[in-house]
């Protein structure tokens, strides 16, 4: 018996982003607000980090709230009603519930109902998976516009007395509206992961063992020397690759947009990517710290607004961390 050939669907030939949203915690939590539980000083944490402040959620708001404030604002600039939007992914690893996913609430509250929704789990490159598979989705036909979200709670799962990653970590919300283009938006990525080194960056226990009194709230630690060698060696490699792949260098660069989870780490790309000066890098971390799958579309709303001028520019954003996972990928900058 021959079957019917079944129809498939094929959408744009490519992509774009459309515009940046975001929501930053509502305290500005400085430095020596947090020395004392980790016995440490300012000028350590500046000159481990370069953080002078983290932004912080109050005990009131979840990284749903600040999703929702975030994708509001990226779909009014947009100019996309939001009921053609048919696509939300959210990357977080602070949804406070296991399910329902974090993204089918942030579909209805902004009007996008019935879209597709799920959550990702790619820690520090989790907006870098999204996008690219909101890219694909789109491509592929399975949706028309699509928003997609960093956002992350971490004071939620902070130990303030854990001197190896707790001060580093803030709460805030990045979002962007994703749909076709005429031309290329976004590059194919260079992502992948290394589960062989997933012990440097793990909650300290799980939730069954706090259920049955075994342990603590489960918080984050980091092997930060660990983290630091792979970061800087491991992805400089891979950033270089993500150019390759897109077609050009580091001279056709407008921006660069790097996870924001170190200074130090962010000066030492820019030399190893030989960035000529013409090219901003965004130094979120400085005032907002580190907020996981949020630091790059924070970043990058930063940069748009105190650089207008880099509209239509290429930006290199990459992501990295917990798992160890990694994602690269060049875009136009709306």
């Amino acid at each position: 018996m021959t079957a019917p050939t079944l129809t498939q669907s094929a959408g744009s030939q490519f992509t774009k982003i459309y515009s940046y949203g975001a929501a930053r915690g509502d305290l500005v939590v400085d430095n020596n607000q947090l020395v004392e539980a980790i016995d440490s000083s300012d000028e350590w944490i500046q000159q481990r980090t370069g953080m002078i402040t983290r932004r912080r959620a109050s005990a009131g708001i979840l990284a749903v709230d600040l999703a929702v404030d975030a994708a509001r604002e990226a779909i009014e600039k947009s100019g996309i009603d939001p009921a053609d939007i048919d696509l939300v992914i959210i990357a977080t690893i602070s949804n406070v519930l296991q399910t329902p996913s974090m993204s089918a609430v942030v579909a209805d509250r902004v009007g996008a109902n019935p879209a597709a929704a799920y959550d990702i789990n790619a820690a520090c490159a989790g907006f870098s998976y999204a996008v690219t598979q909101a890219d694909a989705l789109i491509r592929a036909g399975a949706a028309k516009y699509a928003l997609v979200i960093g956002a992350e709670k971490l004071s939620d799962i902070v130990d303030p007395t854990d001197r190896s990653i707790s001060f580093l970590l803030a709460d805030g919300a990045g979002a962007v509206v994703i749909g076709p283009s005429d031309t290329p938006g976004i590059s194919a990525p260079v992502w992948g992961s290394d589960g062989s080194k997933a012990d440097a960056i793990k909650m300290n226990a799980t939730l069954v063992d706090f259920r049955e009194g075994d342990a603590a709230w489960p918080t984050l630690r980091q092997e930060g020397q660990t983290v630091f060698r792979w970061a800087v060696w491991d992805m400089a490699k891979v950033a270089k690759e993500a150019l390759d792949v897109a077609g050009i260098t580091a001279d056709d660069l407008a921006a660069f947009i790097p996870h924001q989870a170190n200074m130090r780490i962010i000066d030492e790309f820019a030399k190893q990517l030989k960035l000529p000066e013409s090219v901003v890098i965004a130094r979120d971390v400085a005032e907002m710290g580190n907020s996981s799958a949020a630091s790059i579309p924070l970043a990058t709303h930063r940069l748009l607004e105190e650089n207008p001028e880099l509209s239509g520019g290429l930006a290199l954003q990459i992501g990295f961390g917990a798992g160890l996972v990694f994602g690269a990928q060049v875009i136009v900058l709306p």
